[in-house]
């Protein structure tokens, strides 16, 4: 059946596409690279090094929270991941739950445009702190990398 919906494209149409996608991608980068490079990071002048850090930021975007080592070295999870739920609580014995009950009903309302917007600056700041995690990693692979290059190259020049 030529033409039926579960049928999969041929090959040749998919490295058309992924070229396709290749060229749109160097665009963009260029575009990038014409627009950073002048008032950036003078090493951005060089458009192979500007296109190697952007593809280590791209990977560090693009990384899963759940594949980044970094948040697994530290003692408790919770402790890097910012806490946006409001809890209300009192240590007080006697007047506890009337300070709780004043707090829920009076101050909330009145300072919840305050909550609300911190919220947002809360998911835009865990955002900020995962991928620069991820990309802290990246360079720590990448550097690991290098080392490992540079210790056969010793090796081999050492050897006759």
């Amino acid at each position: 059946m030529a033409g039926a919906p579960d049928q999969v494209a041929p090959p040749r149409a998919g490295r058309l596409v992924d070229r396709a996608m290749e060229e749109i991608s160097a665009g963009a980068r260029r575009d990038r690279h014409a627009r950073l490079a002048p008032p950036g990071t003078p090493g951005y002048i060089d458009p192979e090094i500007f296109a190697a850090v952007d593809g280590l930021l791209r990977r560090a975007v693009e990384r899963d929270e759940h594949t980044i080592l970094l948040p697994e070295l530290l003692d408790d999870y919770d402790d890097w991941r910012l806490q946006t739920t409001l809890r209300f609580s009192s240590h007080r014995p006697v007047v506890g739950s009337a300070l709780v009950f004043f707090k829920r009903r009076l101050l909330l309302p009145i300072m919840r445009w305050l909550f609300d917007y911190s919220q947002e600056n809360f998911r835009r700041q865990q955002r900020m702190n995962r991928i620069l995690a991820a990309a802290i990693e990246e360079v720590a692979v990448e550097n690991a990398r290098l080392r490992r290059e540079i210790a056969e190259l010793k090796q081999k020049a050492v050897e006759p």
